[in-house]
């Protein structure tokens, strides 16, 4: 299953929480490329990473975000969106 996660930090996340949650976030972050959980990543200024993820289920995704450590410690959340191929793409393709 692919799923978008997109982040948006909460209120009390401060230079300085950020700072000192970057080794750890990065290393888990990139724990989870390497494991094949996400497939690619980006970053939004002021708001944060967007996973495009490979898990099983949304609470297999969930539970991996959760565990991050800035969202662990409610610095950040993650909104999760299912995506699925662009189905209606055979319509434009004529029979044989």
């Amino acid at each position: 299953m692919k799923v978008f996660a997109i982040a948006s930090p909460t209120a009390s996340l401060t230079p300085q929480a950020i700072e000192s949650h970057m080794p750890a976030e990065v290393h888990d972050t990139v724990r989870m490329y390497l494991s094949g959980k996400v497939d690619q990543f980006w970053f939004q200024e002021k708001a944060g990473p967007i996973f495009l993820m490979d898990v099983p289920s949304l609470e297999d995704a969930k539970a991996t975000l959760d565990a991050l450590p800035l969202v662990a410690d409610g610095l950040m959340s993650y909104e999760l969106r299912p995506v699925v191929p662009l189905m209606p793409l055979a319509r434009l393709i004529p029979a044989k």
